[in-house]
């Protein structure tokens, strides 16, 4: 088979494997979140069976204690979560209000330094804004019960993703050895390479983030309710699990955390919990900068901050939540590709030209020849 057939048969396939991605979209959410959980738990049960269980065995054992421990987290947050957002919902007018009284004088007081009268103007935009809040909110809302979150999904996710998790951990090594029997021979070694930095990204992403947005969630949201603030828990617990998207998480918990802290705090003067509100924030970006990331991730992401908010927002348009879930996975591959493509287009004649060799130019990783 020529180089030609060959992209071509690689290139029908994708498209194939794109369009049945979006046609079944739709019921691909259990199936990608097991799948998600599956990779999440390997490595505890490859120790497991290091250590002489059967594969069997160690299968069950993890996905046992995952869901377990799920369902106790779920049991012991769902209720205080609950009440958390309808609290915040009730208390939602009142934040608006008490903003507008704290922030409009400052405003008014502002704009006749320089001659302008913003008084009415203000107090219609914030009512302009709450409006297109609640409206935004709902929204939101009627998407996510049409878009694969309504009862019957639910259901099947809490069903089908344990199955699918035990079954694929069970399984890895027979799967992994029969898509190692299928590979051309003649380029068997270079897609195991590619696979291999493919794993190390994923790996590196899932896992690694993964761990860094759990302590990231469980830090603000203690911090937040320690440090007194109305709804710390479900703003900490949103923003530390956000934090995946770079610089999202950390910003909008800030803002909703220093808006309810001056509604909360400032009428009563207390500029020292304003600060300490702020100094968790501080102190969580230092500690994941510092601390969590060298740790847990490395350099083994390889994935820029702007090609990863791409490929969340484009996965998302296209293919919905489930395109979410597989954003990041699509953006390594396509990453680890685009760099291998890279690596031979600068190796090749198309770059250098046949007459290279006798170049004067340095070669462009800048040592000399």
């Amino acid at each position: 088979m020529s180089t030609q057939q060959q992209v071509r048969y690689w290139l029908i396939s994708l498209a194939v494997l794109l369009a049945l991605v979006w046609l079944l979209s739709s019921i691909l959410l259990p199936f990608v979140a097991g799948m998600a959980v599956a990779y999440f738990l390997d490595p505890p049960t490859d120790k497991l069976e290091q250590r002489g269980l059967g594969r069997g065995l160690a299968t069950s054992l993890v996905v046992i204690v995952f869901f377990v421990l799920m369902v106790l987290a779920t049991l012991l947050l769902v209720p205080i979560l609950q009440s958390q957002v309808l609290g915040f919902a009730d208390r939602l007018p009142g934040y608006i209000a008490g903003l507008r009284e704290t922030a409009l004088p400052v405003l008014t007081e502002l704009g006749a330094k320089f001659g302008i009268d913003v008084g009415a103007s203000a107090g219609d935009a914030a009512k302009e804004i709450a409006a297109d809040a609640v409206t935004f909110g709902f929204k939101l809302l009627r998407q996510a019960w049409s878009g694969g979150l309504a009862l019957f999904n639910i259901l099947t996710l809490l069903v089908i993703t344990p199955v699918v998790a035990f079954y694929l951990l069970r399984d890895f090594d027979h799967m992994t050895a029969a898509l190692n029997s299928w590979l051309p021979r003649q380029h068997a070694k270079t897609i195991r390479g590619l696979l291999s930095d493919i794993d190390s990204v994923m790996a590196g992403f899932i896992r690694g983030q993964g761990t860094v947005c759990l302590i990231l969630a469980s830090y603000y949201g203690l911090a937040l309710t320690f440090a007194g603030l109305e709804f710390g828990l479900i703003i900490g617990l949103f923003s530390g699990l956000v934090s995946f998207i770079p610089f999202v998480g950390a910003t909008t918990g800030l803002v909703l955390s220093m808006l309810t802290a001056l509604t909360q705090f400032l009428p009563e003067g207390d500029f020292l919990r304003i600060g300490i509100i702020a100094a968790v924030f501080v102190i969580g970006q230092v500690m994941e900068g510092y601390i969590l990331t060298p740790r847990l991730l490395g350099d083994r992401i390889g994935l820029h901050p702007v090609w990863v908010m791409f490929a969340l927002l484009a996965g998302g348009a296209l293919f919905g939540f489930v395109g979410v879930l597989i954003a990041v996975p699509a953006a390594a591959a396509i990453g680890v590709m685009v760099r291998f493509a890279l690596s031979q287009y600068l190796a090749s004649s198309l770059y250098g030209g046949p007459d290279d060799l006798h170049s004067d130019d340095p070669p462009p990783d800048g040592t000399t020849p």
